[in-house]
């Protein structure tokens, strides 16, 4: 094994759940129920993957999963795309990470059925690692391995209609959390396309903002605490932040992101969902 593979571990969470553990920063990918049902529960259901793959376009639905990891979001989405029949939408799926570390090790033959890579999903995997794509007649996935979000220079605008935004937390990597980095995927961002991502945070709900998303409280996850849902138009999110969480911010001890500008909070204020 690499030095940089034996920088993850697998470990089984408080549920019972098998997760990979980042040594580095001591975070664990999709802890307490464990990845397939977080990722299920949190991004491709929230998402409506299914639903948007059913209406048919003759161009594919672009998601970009940023934070591969173990891949637990990516192979999620793979799986749904898969079990739909050919005259449906395809889906294009693109994963942006910095090494492929925890996906190698979760995708060994000890560990791939946990991680939901069994048999054909497997296969996929393993592809990815080795040439970083693979391709079916329902399903392309490629693999960009770089840092983000330089790596989205490199993509074209208003490209992509989900994002799954799953980087490990603020407190180890600030810069991922910033209004810098959620304007960088904004910009990629089609009309009616949606973000989703695990943290609930005020300053990560208030740099979406100041990047042009309109931000709303998403799904609960297995802790109990509520996710946020971005969105490219207001009315694509189910329950909008409102003048209660404008309250909120003003209160709150870390309302913004270190690249906040001056005048934030007048910004955020006068956004048309706040109206």
């Amino acid at each position: 094994m690499s030095d940089s593979a034996r920088g993850y571990e697998v470990v089984v969470t408080r549920g019972g759940a098998h997760a990979v553990l980042d040594r580095a920063s001591g975070e664990v990918m999709h802890p307490v129920v464990g990845p397939m049902i977080e990722a299920q529960a949190l991004y491709v259901e929230p998402s409506r993957l299914h639903e948007r793959l059913s209406e048919y376009a003759p161009s594919p639905l672009v998601v970009f999963d940023v934070g591969l990891g173990a891949a637990s979001n990516a192979i999620s989405a793979w799986h749904v795309s898969e079990a739909l029949g050919p005259e449906v939408r395809q889906l294009s799926l693109v994963s942006f990470d910095i090494n492929v570390e925890a996906l190698r090790l979760a995708s060994t033959s000890e560990h791939a059925e946990a991680f939901g890579l069994a048999g054909a999903a497997q296969s996929a995997a393993q592809s990815l690692i080795a040439e970083r794509q693979h391709r079916t007649a329902r399903t392309s996935w490629r693999l960009e391995l770089a840092s983000v979000p330089e790596c989205f220079s490199f993509e074209a605008e208003a490209s992509v209609d989900i994002v799954y935004w799953d980087m490990f937390s603020r407190r180890t990597h600030p810069d991922l959390w910033t209004v810098g980095a959620f304007s960088s995927i904004r910009r990629l961002c089609r009309s009616g396309a949606t973000l989703h991502t695990y943290s609930r945070a005020t300053a990560t709900r208030s740099a979406l903002l100041l990047a042009g998303f309109a931000v709303g409280i998403g799904v609960t996850t297995g802790e109990g605490k509520p996710t946020t849902i971005a969105a490219s138009d207001v009315d694509d999110l189910r329950q909008p932040l409102d003048q209660r969480w404008i309250e909120r911010l003003t209160r709150s001890c870390a309302p913004f992101a270190p690249d906040a500008p001056s005048d934030a909070f007048e910004r955020i204020r006068s956004l048309p969902q706040f109206a």
